[in-house]
């Protein structure tokens, strides 16, 4: 049984082709997936060992209550930390943000760490840190090192002048070195390096340092030096031994990459189960085109299980093939999706590619397993022809009752998905996990009933493909001939666009919802803050007042103050020009109580007036932050928006009580409106500050989540496309198949006047009815999940409302008649190339 099932695949190794690619392509998946992060997690390991084989302690000093601000440690613990015995070299690090510009201006790094420090030499006048590649260390205050790739993105070479700002006007430093990073700085991010007392300037305090590395002399015990190190540094100082701090990080890069590796392989597990029908329609096919062999070997003394383990074997040798090949081009997948990540500035380090001897079986083992389970039914099939068939070129085609059968199990199973799925998508964020079994068991649902739905679906296509003369008329015919392979088929190619449209609905849902609130709540042409999260000088708004650019504006200035015990965080406006810029949607008042009462109103949203019980005409004491006490009346009440402030008073009342005159943003209203013309008008103002960020309201959507969601979208997008393209081989298998199955009829078609060009048009005709039939069922399927999914996440993204992307479905929908056209070439070629005597004469 083994040589015949060896023989049969020799003899049909066309046929199987394509079944081969369909797990090829799986395998690939999965191989891809785990090569790529192993090799991440192993450039992980070598770039820690790299950058941290120095360390032998690292001293962090608690994070200062009192101040509000990160705990330093003084020059003289570090002078004093050099002198303990057993200790090499100690190293002071000084870490911030610093904001990089291009020669031509425009910001480097953005949406990346953009990130500065000090460059701090050794006795040998290095830095082991930062390896200089050219150039010197910085001397002076007016002196700057960058990075390798900031140096190249910006067009910067050794001596020129460098355009950064760390929080305040735009600095310019001459470039007297460039140095190599270990680090994510490197991934899209900018790195500025000064000279100690510059940096120490810049984002700490003269003579302080936010973080201590020490190297033990050979010999010393890391624990040791640890110890002696903790009496001289700030009590509740986060100390860690350099093997703690590798064991750290390798745990935290392996807890990155299993994430990462588990989402791969939820999609590579998706294109497997698609590959499943693929491999399960060219058995099934095969089987009953070979029934008279099968029912001849049962007649001359072959046992059922024999012919069941024929072609399980004929499957298994198959499954070997196709895990070899997917094995070799699973490599290639792995440096795909390095090349995908890098070029979205994930940050993952560079390295040699990492192929573990587990996953060489893997790819074998998925290979065989999965073809063997889908070819098991077909196997079973083959050994339940009669002995009797061989007698007869026709088997009995399966019983009604058998269809029957399977419809009321695929209502049953649609039935409880569905259920399963409104509950689930009802119970808010308890749900989000759970839904994914009645989902699962609504698309295997719709997969089991599919083939009493394709007869129906074909018979409404026909009258449309009337026009197409007698292809259009046999093309349906032959799709409704076998609704059990149309139905295998067409489901392939639903799974991938059911997973595709309805993550295409959330995504297009929640991007709308985010553009939309942010276009009703803030009527401004743009706002201005800064890249660093933190406070813009006064200087920012007075400079954007006297534009000629700018028609109104306001700042958002920013001042605690204590109400009972809580301390709130009050907004300052300008009440005169806040309503040319924002746009609350109020509860109870309005904004012009800003403009009344005496400079004493209070604006706040429902958040807070749900947490302290406050309404409008409600008097609250207060107490500023230079502790004089006053009483402000709640003027109005708005709904709670992410765009707006939870409170706004009016600036000249909380101005006075301001330690320090500084914004969270500003707000303004120009002339030439919210276009590109007019942010590089305001840019040139602020004199092309990088530190700067100038955002319109589309830009505060993206940066809502807009632009993740976009990404993430496009990811999946790209993750999906190797189960539509396994589906499309299905398609394209499937026809083949069914050419070589109808040799016999296609003859006699060609005899009675059929022309090559008509034959033709009924295999590509057959071939968009199929693909056409798998999209609607995947996008009906899918605008439900999609419906599903968005109320499960609409408690995250307020003001979610589910909109239908009718223009990217029906961009799906030509595709899927793109695909069918596509898929039917090479069958339809086939068939017009038949030689009528000979097909005349086939069994």
């Amino acid at each position: 049984m083994f040589r015949t099932a060896l023989r049969n695949v020799l003899a049909h190794k066309a046929r199987l082709l394509m079944t081969m690619l369909a797990v090829l392509l799986g395998v690939a998946f999965v191989v891809g997936t785990l090569v790529f992060t192993d090799t991440v997690g192993n450039a992980y390991k070598e770039r820690f060992l790299t950058t941290l084989r120095d360390v032998s302690v690292q001293a962090t000093p608690p994070y200062d209550e009192k101040a509000g601000e990160r705990g330093t440690v003084a020059e003289d613990t570090l002078r004093r930390l050099q002198r303990l015995p057993g200790v090499a070299s100690v190293t002071g690090s000084v870490e911030g943000f610093a904001a990089v510009a291009a020669k031509d201006g425009h910001p480097l790094g953005e949406d990346h760490v953009t990130a500065g420090g000090n460059y701090f030499p050794q006795a040998d006048g290095k830095d082991t840190r930062h390896p200089l590649t050219a150039g010197r260390a910085p001397t002076g205050p007016d002196e700057v090192l960058l990075d390798t790739a900031t140096a190249g993105q910006g067009g910067y070479r050794i001596g020129d002048t460098v355009r950064l700002a760390v929080d305040g006007p735009v600095l310019h430093k001459k470039l007297v070195g460039i140095v190599r990073t270990d680090d994510t700085h490197g991934s899209g991010g900018t790195l500025a390096l000064f000279d100690d007392a510059t940096a120490q300037k810049l984002f700490l305090k003269p003579g302080r340092y936010d973080g201590i590395t020490l190297e033990a002399d050979r010999g010393t015990s890391e624990a040791k030096l640890a110890a002696e190190a903790r009496h001289l540094l700030p009590g509740d100082s986060d100390i860690s031994t350099g093997a703690q701090l590798r064991e750290r990080q390798r745990t935290e890069a392996a807890e990155g990459t299993r994430g990462l590796s588990q989402v791969l392989l939820v999609f590579a597990a998706i294109a497997l189960f698609v590959g499943i029908f693929v491999i399960g329609n060219t058995f099934t096919m095969l089987v009953t085109q070979r029934s008279r062999e099968m029912a001849l070997m049962r007649a001359v003394g072959a046992e059922r299980r024999q012919v069941t383990r024929s072609v399980l074997v004929e499957a298994g040798l198959l499954g070997l093939c196709a895990g070899a090949a997917g094995f070799l081009l699973g490599i290639g997948v792995a440096m795909g999706i390095r090349q995908l990540f890098a070029s979205t500035g994930s940050g993952f380090p560079d390295g040699p590619l990492v192929i573990s001897p587990g996953t060489v079986l893997i790819s074998f083992l998925v290979g065989v397993v999965v073809t063997m389970l889908a070819a098991y039914v077909p196997a079973r099939r083959a050994a339940a022809v009669p002995p009797v068939a061989a007698m007869s070129a026709i088997h009995t085609p399966p019983p009604a009752r058998g269809l029957r059968r399977r419809n009321a199990i695929g209502v049953a199973l649609i039935a409880i998905g569905v259920l399963g799925v409104v509950f689930t998508a009802s119970s808010g964020e308890q749900g989000r996990t759970v839904v994914l079994l009645p989902a699962a068991l609504l698309l295997i649902g719709i997969i089991v009933v599919t083939p009493a739905l394709s007869g129906p679906a074909v018979d409404l296509a026909g009258p449309l493909l009337r026009r197409f003369g007698v292809p259009g008329t046999l093309a349906p015919r032959n799709a409704r001939r076998n609704p059990r392979r149309t139905a295998s088929t067409a489901s392939a190619l639903m799974i991938g666009l059911s997973l595709v449209t309805g993550l295409t609905v959330v995504a297009v849902s929640a991007t709308t919802s985010l553009h939309e609130r942010a276009e009703n709540s803030v009527t401004a042409d743009f706002e201005i803050s800064s890249k660093n999260s933190g406070h813009l000088p006064a200087s920012v708004h007075q400079t954007l007042a006297k534009s000629s650019a700018v028609t109104s504006s306001s700042p958002r200035r920013q001042g605690a103050v204590r109400i009972g015990g809580d301390e709130v965080t009050l907004t300052g406006v300008n009440p005169r020009t806040i309503g040319d810029l924002l746009d609350p949607s109020f509860v109870s008042g309005s904004l012009a109580a800003l403009g009344s009462g005496g400079g004493k109103s209070l604006l706040i949203d429902t958040s807070i007036a749900d947490i302290y019980g406050w309404t409008t005409g409600q008097r609250v004491p207060v107490v500023y932050d230079d502790g004089s006490r006053g009483s402000l009346e709640i003027g109005g009440v708005y709904h709670d928006d992410e765009y707006l402030p939870s409170t706004m008073m009016p600036l000249a009342t909380l101005q006075p009580h301001l330690k320090e005159i500084e914004d969270a943003s500003v707000l303004v209203r120009t002339k030439a409106g919210d276009g590109d013309a007019a942010r590089r008008s305001l840019q040139r103002t602020l004199d092309q500050n990088p530190v700067i960020q100038v955002q319109n309201t589309d830009d505060l959507a993206e940066a809502a989540g807009g632009e993740a969601i976009t990404l993430l979208l496009n990811v999946l997008y790209g993750l999906l496309a190797m189960a539509v393209v396994i589906a499309v081989l299905g398609v394209v298998n499937t026809l083949a198949m069914s050419v070589f199955e109808r040799t016999r009829e296609i003859g006699m078609l060609r005899a009675v006047g059929l022309q090559p060009e008509q034959t033709k048009r009924m295999i590509r005709l057959e071939s968009v009815l199929i693909s056409l039939f798998g999209a609607l069922l995947g996008i009906g399927a899918g605008i439900f999940l999609g419906w599903a999914a968005g109320k499960l996440v609409s408690d995250s993204i307020q003001g979610y409302e589910m909109v239908i992307p009718w223009g990217r479905i029906a961009v799906a929908l030509a595709g899927a008649a793109v695909v069918g056209v596509v898929a039917g070439l090479w069958p339809a070629r086939r068939a017009a190339r038949l030689n009528i005597l000979t097909a005349l004469k086939a069994d």
